[in-house]
């Protein structure tokens, strides 16, 4: 019997990294991949690999693909965990998420998931990470409507925040083993992707569409953090130095440097539409 959760890979184009990212998750009762009309094969290599599959189509409105997921995949289990085609879940994340479901089930509905980006063979162990609500009970939790079809950059899937409480009492905790995003081995690939989310957050920010962080000091957070006027350079000050990402050697100072320039492209965008509007 493997592990009661439903994983579900959202997956375009994402034939050559399918492979790894789903040998990792074996252990897991039931794994979805869900194509969005690939012309690599990544379906079929899905299929190939013992995945069930679907080619989801979007129809320009909501839901998005993640809650879509939520909402018409015939599910197996009622806790789902999203992950991508471009991250490992290495075993020592596989086995804190098999303990959850012993003795007695999950203590919370739903858990943050540390991701650290890895390139080559180096996982960038500092710095500042990056966490995802990507574990929980589909019950308790979705993914938010927000003011953004008509801003391009995100497309079918959801923007970069994270699902919503659908009830008041939901408990939300943290694991302690991380998983590995590949995302940065193809510097330009990453540059070019997140020239689109840089516009998408700006656009977020002036029309003031952010949902709200399920965890009130997160949001607390997030509130002062979007309106710093000098976010890219707090942001490298914090994650270079005061985080440690030096320690990381030259990539880290790479990571450091990209997330630096992303900000800042950031608030271009917003300074300059915003002088625009005057």
């Amino acid at each position: 019997m493997g592990i009661p959760v439903s994983v579900i890979l959202v997956a375009r184009h994402e034939a050559l990294r399918l492979p790894a990212c789903l040998k990792a998750l074996e252990r897991f009762n039931e794994i979805w991949v869900v194509d969005s009309s690939s012309d690599d094969g990544t379906l079929a290599v899905a299929e190939s690999l013992g995945a069930k599959t679907i080619d989801f189509q979007w129809n320009g409105h909501y839901p998005k693909k993640r809650q879509w997921c939520l909402d018409h995949l015939p599910l197996a289990h009622e806790w789902v965990f999203f992950v991508d085609a471009d991250e490992i879940v290495p075993p020592a994340l596989v086995d804190e998420i098999a303990a959850l479901f012993t003795e007695g089930g999950p203590k919370c509905d739903g858990y943050f998931v540390t991701g650290l980006y890895q390139i080559g063979e180096r996982i960038l162990c500092h710095g500042l990470p990056n966490r995802k609500l990507t574990l929980f009970n589909r019950r308790m939790f979705c993914f938010p409507v927000v003011n953004d079809l008509d801003i391009d950059g995100m497309g079918e899937i959801e923007g970069h925040y994270q699902p919503v409480a659908t009830q008041n009492h939901a408990v939300i905790g943290h694991l302690q083993e991380p998983l590995f995003h590949l995302a940065l081995e193809d510097e330009f690939s990453w540059a070019e992707r997140h020239k689109g989310y840089a516009h998408w957050e700006a656009q977020m920010t002036l029309r003031q569409a952010w949902p709200d962080d399920p965890v009130w000091w997160r949001q607390r957070l997030k509130s002062i953090w979007r309106a710093l006027p000098f976010r890219a350079e707090v942001y490298f000050v914090l994650a270079y130095i005061l985080l440690s990402g030096w320690r990381d050697g030259v990539l880290g100072r790479k990571l450091a440097v990209l997330k630096y320039k992303y900000y800042k492209s950031i608030y271009i965008i917003i300074k300059n539409q915003k002088q625009q509007g005057h």
